[in-house]
């Protein structure tokens, strides 16, 4: 589920944006960004494997401040993190399939093409799609299969020249932006304790698949940034930026591989679009709706409230429809980068009760809020009004949990999952 999730729309959809922004150390900015991903994944093994409940990172959040507004709007953040994730997934869609049958990508053409496939996996999703949850195994490994192929094909072609890295002052703050645009691709791994409820010993298997998840993906990632970068000239890759990993595929596999790569591309975003907008964004709206930790989420909560799916599906095509991908992309790992960071504050309070060194985790939350801090001033030098946009966020959050509780007089309730310390 994480390696599926991770190696899935991102790859496809911002691979461009970032050469664009690191040029020849897209490798080196993969491995960056991955470190990251692992100062995080070390708080979310210790806490996971202590703290079993499909609320993941709410759950962690919960057990190190208690219930407070800051809890609240934490959990508002995380719903809005699935709901901007959705529009950056329908984006990826439209950037591959208009050039795939010969549409100018961009402009009303991926307006049309974005409203159509967001109401398509809504009128899914509202009528259940069991079939499409089981098929989830076989679409993960078709994409694998794909991009192993596209590797495989382009590792011999590879020119030394295109690839080597470059470290002086003007690239290295590219590969730094870079590198914290591209912490969005790893973000999957997190899934794994949305699932814990339902994993055999999750105590001992929640730490082992988040590393070894992480670890996985940043080979494939890697090895696909060589590839592209060694076989087409950055100006190209930057220029058909919305389906790169495409162009970079007929170089040395012709047309039929940029006709693999795209089909490869649509089945992967599909799938994340799917998941994303029928499971995740369904927990994430329950807890901002309800502050319930449940032991269990069930999908079929959608047909108890279906007013989420609508909300969640409308407030992502807003996104997709006024935001590019540049925007899309940065205002998601920002805030995702806030959840984490109050997820590692969490996992210092409690450390005494679910381990772990708090030198170590001090020095994890001076990483991860310089990556926060770089994303802010990544969109304030780039995009000012993706920065306003990302402060209204939060501020949103803030107040609507505020006039939440004032009106409904809500507190989270924690659940009793096997295996939670007593705190």
């Amino acid at each position: 589920m994480a390696v599926g999730t991770m190696i899935g729309a991102s790859i496809f959809s911002i691979f461009g944006l970032g050469a664009g922004i690191a040029g020849q150390d897209l490798p080196e900015a993969f491995l960056l960004s991955a470190f990251y991903a692992l100062v995080v994944a070390y708080s979310y093994a210790y806490l996971g494997s202590k703290i079993i409940s499909n609320a993941g990172p709410i759950a962690f959040i919960l057990k190190g401040f208690g219930d407070n507004i800051i809890t609240g709007a934490l959990s508002i953040l995380m719903w809005l993190t699935y709901v901007v994730s959705i529009s950056l997934f329908v984006k990826g869609f439209a950037g591959y399939f208009l050039p795939l049958f010969h549409f100018q990508a961009g402009g009303w053409h991926a307006g049309v093409v974005e409203t159509v496939l967001i109401l398509f996996f809504t009128a899914l999703n509202f009528g259940g799609s069991k079939a499409v949850g089981k098929a989830e195994f076989y679409i993960v490994l078709t994409k694998i299969t794909i991009l192993l192929i596209f590797i495989l094909g382009g590792f011999m072609t590879i020119k030394g020249s295109l690839v080597q890295p470059l470290v002086d002052q003007t690239h290295l703050g590219g590969l730094l932006n870079a590198s914290v645009i591209f912490f969005l691709s790893y973000m999957g791994f997190g899934l794994i304790t949305n699932a814990s409820e339902s994993m055999d010993n999750p105590q001992k298997n929640v730490p082992r698949a988040i590393f070894i998840s992480i670890l996985f993906v940043m080979i494939i990632y890697v090895l696909i940034s060589l590839v592209t970068i060694g076989n087409l000239p950055l100006e190209e890759i930057v220029r058909a930026q919305e389906n790169a990993l495409a162009e970079a595929a007929r170089p040395f596999l012709g047309s039929a591989g940029f006709l693999l790569i795209s089909v490869g591309a649509l089945f992967s975003i599909s799938s994340a679009l799917n998941a994303t907008l029928f499971g995740g964004a369904n927990i994430a709206y329950s807890l901002a709706r309800d502050g319930e930790l449940p032991e269990v989420f069930e999908r079929k909560v959608w047909f108890g409230s279906t007013e989420g799916l609508f909300i969640t599906a409308g407030l992502g095509l807003i996104f997709a429809l006024f935001f590019n991908l540049n925007a899309i992309a940065s205002i998601t790992s920002t805030v995702f980068t806030v959840i984490y960071i109050f997820v590692l504050i969490s996992h210092f309070r409690i450390s005494k009760q679910v381990g772990g060194n708090r030198v170590l985790i001090t020095f994890n939350l001076i990483v991860l809020t310089g990556v926060f801090l770089a994303l802010l001033r990544y969109q304030w030098q780039t995009q000012i009004d993706t920065f306003y946009a990302t402060l209204v966020i939060f501020a949103a959050a803030l107040l609507i949990e505020y006039l939440y509780r004032r009106m409904k007089g809500r507190i989270f309730r924690e659940g009793n999952p096997d295996g939670a310390p007593d705190m």
